[in-house]
């Protein structure tokens, strides 16, 4: 059974510090190229989780003395990159509330020229997950009782992905053409 690496974080409050002392850093982005062009921390550069970009981008371009931060809308995502990274072998740390607690915090947003507002990938979900609940009820309802199970299995998706913070919807959801840049 493999064991749960544990993550260590930082507050976006501590890496605002660390970027205002020059510190020598590395900032990855493990958003969708579409999120990321919407807005992100000034520095960061993109590699999404789940990809081999993710791996190949740290290998190539980040010295092994330089801290390695990983980030993404809320945590989650920079959580599982860093989990993923730290098995390959690096030191990384998850950046905690992720671009959302930056820009709540008043810290600076890039966008990318031209960029278009998107829908983040939480959403995304949401919009899916409902939309099949309410498909398998209503097929349920009306064609045969079995579609129910499409609702039984999207709650119990949705409930896993609460408990584990884990959500393969959300994987799927990032490889789709309106995600990519």
């Amino acid at each position: 059974m493999a064991v749960k690496q544990v993550v260590r974080s930082i507050s976006v409050f501590e890496l605002h510090r660390r970027f205002a002392e020059a510190e020598k850093t590395a900032l990855i982005d493990v958003r969708t190229p579409a999120e990321f062009a919407a807005a992100h921390v000034p520095g960061a550069q993109n590699a999404p989780v789940g990809t081999p970009e993710l791996e190949a981008y740290v290998r190539k371009n980040c010295e092994a003395d330089t801290p390695v931060f990983v980030i993404c809308q809320s945590g989650g995502r920079s959580r599982l990159g860093c989990e993923k990274l730290a098995a390959t072998g690096w030191d990384v740390t998850s950046v905690d509330g992720g671009t959302a607690a930056w820009a709540e915090a008043g810290y600076p947003i890039e966008r990318a020229p031209g960029a278009r507002n998107v829908i983040s990938i939480e959403r995304q979900v949401r919009i899916v997950a409902g939309l099949l609940v309410a498909a398998g009820c209503g097929l349920g309802w009306t064609v045969h009782s079995g579609f129910f199970a499409i609702a039984a299995i999207v709650g119990a998706g949705l409930m896993f992905a609460g408990i584990t913070d884990f959500c393969r919807m959300g994987l799927l959801l990032a490889r789709m053409p309106w995600n990519r840049a």
